[in-house]
């Protein structure tokens, strides 16, 4: 198992997990905010809709459904 937090929360996924599934599979159904503050989740699941970004490792706008977990990876939703 791969351990990774998500928001601040410990979380295992097995190798080979994408980041949004990790996301889900944790409760969290709202990955961002759209501009007019909107939550926003994964829509296409193959990183063409850019809905599901988040912030991985301090970086921004990173697509979550196109990203393999890895250990001591950080994730925050909510950009």
């Amino acid at each position: 198992m791969i351990d990774l937090t998500i928001n601040d929360n410990l979380v295992s996924a097995e190798p080979g997990t994408t980041v949004a599934a990790a996301i889900l599979n944790s409760g969290i159904d709202a990955f961002r905010t759209s501009v007019s503050r909107e939550p926003r989740a994964p829509l296409c699941g193959m990183g063409i809709c850019f809905e599901c970004r988040v912030t991985i490792n301090g970086q921004k706008h990173q697509r979550s459904c196109t990203t393999l977990v890895e250990n001591d990876m950080e994730v925050l939703t909510g950009d």
